[in-house]
């Protein structure tokens, strides 16, 4: 199934802001959806849709931090480029160090918001690719054997396989067999691009 285009999802409840916003990037051919509160954003987001989101950093009922703290929770990735006035810059700065991607001040340039939401939707292709590869080898991983995952755990600390087969009580030549079926169904090419594969896997979502 062919995805969809990366969309830019815009939460203000200036009426006017969300429409120069959806003007300005329908212009340079975005696909652009926009939100006059972040429950209403929250009702319809789906966590599968590539993207980004510019966010009012401040609105009445729940605030765009509020919105970013519940995005984080449900380990969402999409990335979020706050807009903020001249009182909400320490606020930004928080925003920053959980995960947002950009915050501009307003009155911005259209220079300095094409620069952050194509940042933001940058961060997003990088996410969702390392995703796909994350799954990719963890599906690998599932197609070991009991035995075999204790032969990739080994390996990957840096065991010999002399020692692996005093550890799992089982000859050195067996020890071989599984090392050489851990590699083909992981699809590695050396024992370092397998220890990093695993490494790759074990790592958690990072929000933002």
């Amino acid at each position: 199934m062919k995805e969809k285009p990366a969309t830019v999802f815009v939460v203000d409840d200036d009426d006017a802001v969300r429409t120069s916003l959806r003007l300005l990037l329908k212009s340079v051919g975005l696909p652009v959806e926009t939100f006059g509160a972040a429950p209403e954003f929250l009702e319809s987001f789906d966590a599968d849709r590539a993207g980004c989101m510019v966010l009012d950093i401040r609105m009445p009922g729940m605030s765009g931090i509020e919105l970013q703290q519940r995005l984080n929770e449900m380990q969402a990735i999409m990335p979020i480029v706050f807009i903020t006035g001249h009182g909400d810059v320490p606020m930004a700065v928080e925003a920053m160090q959980h995960g947002a991607v950009d915050f501009i001040q307003k009155p911005f340039r259209d220079q300095e918001f094409d620069r952050s939401y194509h940042q933001a939707l940058e961060k997003d292709r990088d996410n969702r690719a390392g995703l796909k590869q994350r799954d990719a080898i963890r599906r690998r991983m599932q197609q070991l054997t009991p035995r075999e995952r204790e032969v990739l755990e080994l390996v990957t600390k840096g065991k010999a396989n002399k020692v692996i087969a005093g550890d799992l009580n089982v000859s050195q030549r067996t020890v071989e067999i599984h090392r050489a079926r851990v590699m083909e169904k992981m699809e590695a090419c050396s024992l370092a691009h397998l220890v990093r594969m695993v490494i790759e896997a074990e790592r958690a979502t990072v929000p933002g």
